[in-house]
């Protein structure tokens, strides 16, 4: 298999479970890397076996903000890599230490301590992954320049950006307005504008079924459970764009920041919204909060004289996870958020589905454009083993990240859209199934009112109010 980096030093893996145990092979097939020169520190024995057949050094050990320096410090050198694939581990303290023992640094999600996600102490716009990643964009102002540390780079956070990109320029030639790829945030900003692209679906449909149906008292998923669970109780969060009207009557701007996103009163894992892609057609999806939500709208936001918004889209995930995971949700809400006392990984189990995960551009001249992954997990497993086709799409984006950073190793913190969109995609492609984009006529209005009256905004589809459903 083709080498596509070398790693330069170490590797230390924080957790390790589906989607550490699904990108080991790959790191081991792609980046130089032998396997007595990677450390894996989990607070769990999962995956353990895995790890030491690889030849991988495994140590369980729950990290906590007390030892996690006297732990990782002797794992950790100049010219090491930190993949943070862990729950419950701060972030930041992760970024601080790489930057003080000069490793460069990647995770999937910023991360609080444990029980950040549901402190009682804190308030919701305090638990909101906008709070975390304003914490991240501070470190980066105080610390500058340094080892690359990316942050949210997996499948969503993380691909889902450099699908925007793309997207954007396929909307651009087939409009008759071809334009070479924008260098900078500004740039994407105004072509977005240009094209009238008012909002931005990170729209997911996952079909993949297990041999056991999920059992009263048990949540299954097709990817961590403790991450779906986590970010499904804190608040719904999506960028907020300068074409809508009204904030809705439970949401919520923030006090400081960048102010692209809000807030709605509620857990993510009860607020549903009105979506499409191109195999499912239109579905009812999950507002659960990512950090593509915040960035991207941030990243699109075209400011004028005094910081004034004159332009940024709405963007928020609308996810269906398998049909097993929605039964999960459904018993998690009937319980009041309390998690089920059993839990389910599954991957070797599933019987067949795919993942369709991809962005949906609204509100242009062309109406609807998605663009995105289509992977049957049976071409997921013939790609990489330990792998679902869910958790396959995460760890293309891990991989092509950790490339991206070896390459780049001098950039000091960044975020997916930061960095080079074709590049990122070239790397990520051959583990994504079929990259397709689909164009389509659907409105959230479509086939709305039929049956029984609804309120809705007919002069404006791409209101949120119309997406959201009551």
């Amino acid at each position: 298999m083709p080498e596509l980096a070398r790693l330069p030093g170490r590797l230390l893996i924080v957790g390790f479970g589906s989607i550490g145990q699904g990108v080991l092979p790959l790191i081991l097939r792609h980046l130089g890397v032998r396997a007595a020169d990677i450390r894996i520190v989990s607070a769990t024995d999962d995956g353990r076996a895995q790890a030491e057949a690889a030849g991988a050094g495994f140590c369980r050990c729950e990290l906590n903000p007390d030892n996690l320096r006297s732990v990782l410090e002797p794992l950790l050198a100049a010219g090491d890599f930190l993949l943070n694939l862990s729950v419950a581990v701060s972030s930041l303290a992760l970024v601080r230490l790489c930057r003080a023992r000069g490793a460069l640094y990647l995770d999937t999600c910023i991360e609080p301590w444990a029980g950040g996600y549901a402190d009682p102490t804190l308030n919701p716009a305090q638990r909101s992954n906008y709070a975390l990643r304003e914490a991240a964009l501070a470190l980066r102002a105080e610390t500058g320049p340094g080892p690359t540390a990316v942050l949210t780079h997996g499948a969503n956070p993380g691909l889902v950006s450099h699908f925007t990109k793309h997207a954007l320029l396929d909307l651009a030639r087939d409009t008759g307005r071809p334009a070479a790829p924008p260098v900078s945030r500004a740039d994407w900003a105004r072509l977005a504008q240009r094209l009238g692209v008012r909002v931005i679906h990170i729209a997911e449909r996952d079909t993949q079924q297990p041999t056991t149906p999920k059992r009263p008292g048990e949540f299954v998923n097709t990817w961590s459970i403790d991450g779906f669970a986590g970010e499904g109780l804190q608040p719904a969060e999506l960028g907020w764009g300068s074409h809508e009207r009204r904030l809705p009557p439970d949401g919520h701007r923030h006090a400081r920041g960048c102010d692209a996103a809000i807030w709605l009163a509620r857990p993510g894992a009860s607020v549903r919204v009105r979506s499409w892609t191109p195999l499912a057609g239109p579905y009812h999806g999950y507002l659960i909060t990512h950090g593509e939500s915040i960035s991207l709208a941030d990243a699109l936001t075209v400011r004028g004289p005094g910081g004034s918004v004159s332009y940024r889209p709405t963007v928020h995930y609308a996810y269906h996870p398998c049909d097993a995971a929605l039964l999960s949700l459904h018993e998690l809400a009937g319980s009041n958020w309390r998690l089920q006392p059993a839990q389910r990984l599954i991957v070797d189990e599933i019987t067949g589905g795919r993942d369709e995960l991809g962005v949906l551009l609204l509100g242009h001249e062309r109406i609807a454009y998605w663009y995105g992954s289509r992977l049957d997990v049976s071409a997921a497993r013939a790609a990489a083993p330990h792998n679902s086709a869910t958790s396959l799409q995460v760890t293309a984006g891990v991989l092509a990240g950790m490339v991206w950073a070896i390459e780049n190793p001098g950039r000091g913190i960044v975020e997916p859209e930061d960095m080079d969109h074709a590049r990122v995609l070239e790397l990520a492609a051959p583990y994504l199934g079929e990259l397709v984009g689909v164009y389509a006529d659907w409105t959230p209005l479509a086939g709305r009112g039929e049956l029984f009256p609804e309120a809705t905004i007919d002069d404006d589809p791409w209101q949120f109010a119309n997406f959201r459903v009551d």
